[in-house]
């Protein structure tokens, strides 16, 4: 990768750090109500243990010439501006409002460089002809569904009842950025990706890719969360039985699409 595209990775993997670990530990940043400030702290302790630490290791690997590393790093950086975007626009006003807005701004413009210098048909030729794209394709395709399902019920069930979606009570937000965000930054691209793997088209092994580093480091995010609202006693039920199901499967696609890709140029 070019030396702008590490460059603009390493301020990432900084502020990122420096926003995680204060999440973690500087009382009184957040701001929000107690539901939402609990699941600040799930996504910081994954964005600091595994999210930075992948970014790193994907930027060292990618520069020795490992086309997988190239591919993860894409992944690592989808994650960092899916994750800010949350804290940017979901988070009460705090003292790292402009880091999660360097972390967004500078997420875009390093995941746009570094897609334009990708290599996408050399990528697609690094993998096996019976690669099972589509037992991959199908389950971007059945999470897709089944999210937009629940968005597009509970949506147009306001149109008809005025009744508010849950998430946005729970949340005090004025909108529900959890849509907002899966709706534009998420559910397109599993679609598309799944059905150009499924074709095996070049883009689609590139957006196969960074979705199966991006996804189930963020389901993981969602299933930590949920323990800790449980544990918190701010919430009864747990989501962790389907946030779980959703990592563990996530990664086996993750793993699938990997191991049948050669590792170097």
């Amino acid at each position: 990768m070019p030396r702008h595209i590490t460059i603009l990775s390493i301020f990432i993997a900084i502020l990122a750090t420096i926003a995680s670990a204060g999440g973690l530990l500087l009382d009184g940043l957040y701001r929000d109500n107690a539901f939402v400030t609990t699941t600040w702290l799930g996504n910081d302790a994954i964005t600091l243990l595994l999210a930075v630490p992948i970014l790193i290791a994907a930027m060292i690997f990618s520069n020795r010439g490992s086309l997988k590393a190239q591919l993860i790093w894409m992944g690592a950086l989808d994650y960092m501006l899916y994750n800010y975007a949350f804290y940017l626009f979901g988070a009460a006003f705090n003292w790292f409002f402009l880091l999660y807005a360097a972390l967004l701004a500078l997420s875009i413009f390093a995941l746009i460089f570094g897609l334009i210098k990708l290599d996408a048909d050399g990528i697609s030729q690094q993998f096996r002809k019976d690669a099972p794209v589509k037992w991959i394709g199908g389950y971007f395709i059945f999470v897709a569904s089944g999210l937009g399902l629940v968005y597009l019920i509970q949506s147009i069930g306001f149109i008809a009842t005025d009744n508010v979606p849950a998430i946005v009570t729970m949340s005090g937000h004025p909108t529900n950025v959890v849509f907002a965000l899966d709706l534009t930054l998420l559910i397109p691209w599993l679609i598309l990706g799944a059905l150009w793997l499924m074709k095996r088209q070049p883009w689609g092994y590139v957006i196969a890719g960074i979705l199966s580093v991006k996804g189930p480091l963020y389901t993981l995010v969602l299933a930590v969360n949920s323990v800790l609202v449980v544990n918190a006693g701010i919430t009864q039920s747990s989501e962790l039985p389907l946030w779980g199901t959703l990592t563990a499967l996530g990664l086996i696609a993750s793993v699938l699409f990997y191991n049948n890709m050669r590792s170097t140029t």
